[in-house]
Order: structure tokens, then sequence, then C-alpha cells
């Protein structure tokens, strides 16, 4: 029996006859392709995440590229559960007050809840939020109290974000601020320092905020609007950090402390729930700080204090510009009521003295003898 060499096996294969109509270099190049595809395909089940590699372009005919470097949760020794979304984060959360579908999503989120340090009583809360506006306004109100809630407080838990936001509303329903949510955010932004709200000016909004927590941001921004209210802070109008003391902090009621931040309310009648009573119209402002080339409003304008001054003086010239109680003026009678007496008729002063009481009983209720003179 004669041995049989590979060449001498593969030279019969190569003698059955080929489909009619197909070139041989077709076919030997869409079969390599294949084989390519499939060994792209299944390498990645074999090699370590740091080996992956993209298809080389120059394997089906195209030039070569370099090597596409792999994510940091891609790599040997990186990745933990949920680690495409840590290393996806600018800024991770540090801390929640409640389980919510946004902590899941983040590591290391807390459970433990920052309860609000109270320090005086925060008086009555305000009044739910009546959103008037048209749809572009509810965009824009949303997108600036989303801002202010994250730039001013992302690392909070969700009762430090409410309290933002309801003082931020609590400021658009006092006469003493703008009447919208984008003015209120955004007043003195023009200003390089000073601003109501650092970070309208101080550079902060050119950090790029992160996905969870700008979505957690909105979440409370909407429930605030909403008619959601945060009773807690009641009035608040001003906050500050804790770690720093302004010189107005004295003057004004402190209500309490929720994490980083203290909250304030206003002395006398410019703190009173009277005193909020600017109904929202609509009509928001573009949801960005003001140029710098727009006219500086004063530091004084948005003093607390001078604010506050501002307030009562206006209430005490409008009580005064009523003057003093007056009688009003009688009625117009016609020509025949005057000739009987006009509004003397009706002022009680000619009753008649004759009554119906029985003379026996007229002295019911008066002494025999008055104890007193009888002495």
């Amino acid at each position: 029996m004669e041995d049989y060499h590979p060449v001498d096996f593969t030279a019969r294969v190569s003698r059955k006859p080929r489909p009619v109509g197909r070139r041989r270099g077709a076919v030997r190049h869409y079969g390599r392709r294949l084989v390519l595809l499939g060994a792209a395909v299944a390498v990645p089940a074999w090699a370590a995440p740091e080996q992956w590699q993209a298809i080389a372009p120059e394997m089906l005919g195209g030039a070569r590229t370099e090597l596409v470097q792999p994510m940091p949760f891609e790599q040997a020794g990186q990745s933990f559960p949920g680690s495409a979304f840590y290393y996806l984060e600018d800024a991770p959360q540090i801390t929640y007050d409640e389980p919510s579908f946004f902590d899941k999503l983040n590591p290391f989120s807390s459970d433990e809840t920052t309860e609000l340090v109270q320090t005086h009583e925060a008086g009555p809360a305000a009044r739910s939020f009546y959103f008037a506006g048209s749809g572009t306004d509810r965009m824009r109100a949303n997108q600036c109290l989303a801002m202010a809630v994250y730039y001013e407080a992302a690392s909070e838990s969700l009762d430090g974000q409410r309290a933002v936001a309801q003082v931020i509303l609590n400021r658009v329903a006092h006469p003493s601020y703008p009447n919208s949510v984008c003015g209120v955010v955004f007043q003195g932004s023009e200003r390089v320092t000073g601003c109501q709200f650092s970070f309208t000016c101080d550079g902060s909004l050119n950090r790029k905020p992160s996905a969870t927590g700008m979505a957690r941001a909105r979440m409370v921004a909407e429930d605030a609007l909403a008619g959601e209210v945060f009773r807690p802070v009641g009035l608040a109008t001003h906050y500050h950090a804790t770690y720093v003391m302004p010189y107005w902090a004295s003057s004004l009621d402190n209500v309490g402390t929720i994490g980083l931040h203290t909250f304030y309310r206003w002395r006398g009648a410019a703190g009173k729930s009277g005193a909020f009573s600017s109904a929202y119209r609509g009509g928001e402002p573009l949801a960005a700080p003001k140029p710098r080339s727009a006219v500086v409003e004063s530091a004084a304008a948005t003093d607390p204090l001078a604010l506050a001054r501002a307030f009562e003086d206006a209430r005490m010239k409008a009580v005064a510009s009523h003057g003093p109680a007056r009688p009003a003026p009688p009625p117009t009678y016609s020509a025949a009521v005057q000739a009987r007496g006009g509004d003397a008729l009706f002022t009680a002063e000619d009753l008649p003295e004759a009554s119906n009481v029985k003379a026996e009983y007229a002295n019911s209720g008066r002494w025999i003898a008055d104890p007193a003179k009888a002495k």
C-alpha cells in the first residue's frame, strides 16, 4: 500500500470542479475575512481585559491603526461591582439620606440621614409654589433651580438639597428679590465677586457636572416646582457654609443646620408670612449668568440687612399714606329725604321717649335704698 503525503491529498482535492462563474481569488479573500472575524469575536473569551483590542483594519485590507487603550474598569484588578459607573462619574456622590434609584448607581452611597439641627423655631412653612408660566418658563426654571441645587449642595443629603431649593423659592415669593427662579439664582452674576450664589460668578460652571448628581438635582428641583414644601427651614431666605461667618448672621434668626449649610430667616415684618406675597408670573430669563458687560448691580442692593430696612421703610410709608381712620362721608340722599332731615333721620337721635314698659316695672333692677348713701 502506497503512502499518501499531504501534498498528494491536497492535489487531489484541488482537482475537484469549482462552481462556474466564481474566481479563485474572490473565494480565498472571502474565506479569509470570515476566519479573521471569527477570531476577533472569539479571542476576548480567552484574553485578559487589558489584552482586548480592536480588529486591525489591515486584516480586512485597510490601513494599520494604533491599539485602543482599555478603559479603567476594563483593566485587570480595577474592576468591581459598579466600577463602570464609578469611573464614568466626574464627582461621585458622598451621602444620600434615603434609598433611591440613584443610590444603587453609586457604590459609595450611604444610608445615613442628615437631620436638621434646630437652633430656633423655623416659624410657619412656606406656601406651595404655584407655577403659572409657559413651557419655556418651566424648562428654564427647572434648569436654573437644578443648577443651584447641584453646584451649591451636590455633596449634601437630599434634605440638604431640598433646603437650598426652598430658600430660592422663598426669595421668588418675596418682593425684595426678582420674581423668577432664574432671576433669583443669577442675581449679581455680572459681578466678579459678591453674587448671591457663588457658583454663578466664581467659575464653577466651567466644571462639568456628573450625570447622576445632576439627575438627582433635577429631581429635587422638579418636586419643588411641583409644589413640594420643605417645612423644616420655614421661610428662610439665606444660608451660608458652616465654616464661614458672614457679618449679617447675627442680625438674622438662625433656624437650623443641615450638613454643611446653616439657614436663616429675617426678623420683623420682612420675615413674616404676609411678606411673601409675590405671585409667580413666569417670564424666566435665560438660564445662564449675566454678561460681565451688563450694568453692575450695587452690592448694597442685595445686602440682607439693607433689604430688611428697605422693606420696613416701604411698609411704614404705606401705612402713613393712608393716615388715621376717618368716618365715612354720609351718603347722598334724594331731595325728598333731604327735605325731611337728610342723614339725621338715620342717626337714631330722634327716637320717641315713650315705651311699652309698665310704670310699676320702670324702676326694676334699681336699688330701693342705696347702701352707700344709707351709711
